[in-house]
């Protein structure tokens, strides 16, 4: 791609050259033409396809099939950079750089295991960078192991004491063990020394929020906003705070921002459905805790909001799916047992007989009771002559 600087010495010589003396207004040279940027094709890809030719040529060099795996994982193609360090380590399978490229190509599949065996590779055979143990430590975050992972991410300290990767990994572990102000002060650490990183300023948010610091949160959102114009995340950091500070309508607005954005927001649902809830808008209900509990079934009041607004609609057997499930998450809850077995009644009374899985019995109706017949008078008693 060409450069800015390239541009601007183009741009700058056809302006000299019209300045000078003398010069004839029909020039003899043809004048250079800026290049269109967007036909231009560069990045990692384009780069890795350029080394297939030098593969072709040197099919025996490991160092190009890593070349070609780092470009590739850079491109966002994880399984083709595994098959080519496959290739690099028929070739030489004591490279532990190999291995780091082969660790990091897993851990961007989930293959956690996989890939600290692989990390576990490239130290045995000398890889000894910070970005190793950096791995390592972000691997064992995402598998929930927080005591392996600030291990790791303190040693990667160790070896580059202003890593801001290192203190934002860091931040998660705590807040992830519920030490909000820990959190908060290696995540403003990271931030001092990346100030232009859009994910430190949402997680800065998002903490605040929880931690019930509005003003602040609101400062880190709206920075956050303006270094990424397309995050849906940081749209409902900014929204979470305004309902905090009393500004529910306001707050409403940038949550249907950030599901616009981004409808991986299930928050964003979640308060959206829990609004639509209160201003009782069964259908509404219904369309965001769906989503929301999708990806978060765990989430405060929302399958029971869920529940009764299906109920509600008259949609009895998604209800009775929803009551289900708050027995199974409630065993011995007196009361969603029997919504359990009132809807399931209502469902099945619904149904003809081919498709009741419970029988339909028939009571025959008691006949009807008879009047009884009038008593007879007794007969008069009269005094005999005797």
């Amino acid at each position: 791609m060409m450069s800015y600087q390239r541009l601007f010495r183009l741009a700058w010589g056809a302006l000299a050259a019209l300045a000078l003396p003398g010069c004839s207004t029909q020039p003899t040279e043809r004048p250079d033409t800026l290049v269109n940027l967007a036909t231009v094709q560069s990045g990692p890809q384009v780069q890795a396809d350029e080394l297939n030719g030098a593969i072709a040529r040197e099919p025996r060099n490991a160092a190009l099939w890593v070349r070609r795996a780092t470009l590739r994982l850079a491109a966002g193609d994880p399984r083709a950079a595994l098959s080519d360090v496959a290739a690099a380590l028929e070739i030489d399978d004591a490279d532990g750089r190999t291995y780091y490229v082969q660790a990091r190509a897993l851990r961007t599949l989930g293959r956690l295991p996989e890939a600290l065996a692989a990390a576990r590779q490239a130290a045995k055979y000398g890889f000894t960078g910070p970005e190793l143990p950096l791995l390592v430590g972000e691997t064992h975050l995402a598998a929930r192991n927080y005591p392996a992972a600030l291990d790791n991410l303190d040693r990667t300290l160790r070896l580059d004491p202003d890593q801001p990767a290192a203190l934002f990994y860091k931040g998660l572990a705590y807040a992830a063990t519920a030490d909000t102000s820990t959190a908060v002060q290696y995540l403003q650490d990271a931030l001092a020394r990346d100030p232009w990183q859009p994910e430190i300023l949402h997680q800065l948010a998002f903490l605040l929020n929880a931690w019930r610091v509005p003003a602040d949160a609101a400062r880190y959102a709206a920075l956050g906003m303006k270094l990424d114009t397309t995050s849906g995340l940081l749209r409902y950091d900014y929204g979470r705070q305004l309902e905090l500070r009393g500004r529910p309508d306001s707050a409403l607005w940038y949550y249907c921002r950030a599901l616009a954005l981004d409808t991986t927001v299930y928050r964003a649902d979640y308060r959206l459905g829990l609004a639509a809830a209160s201003a009782r808008r069964p259908n509404e209900v219904i369309g965001h805790l769906k989503r929301a509990l999708r990806r978060n079934p765990r989430l405060p009041q929302a399958r029971v909001l869920l529940a009764e607004a299906l109920e509600t609609q008259n949609r009895l057997p998604e209800a009775l799916a929803q009551f289900r499930r708050l027995v199974a998450e409630n065993p011995g809850n007196g009361h969603w047992t029997f919504k359990v077995w009132k809807t399931n009644e209502r469902v099945q009374a619904a149904l003809p007989d081919s498709l009741r899985t419970s029988p339909r019995y028939y009571y025959r109706r008691p006949a009807g009771s008879t009047r009884p017949a009038p008593i007879a008078p007794l007969p008069l008693l009269r005094p005999s002559a005797q």
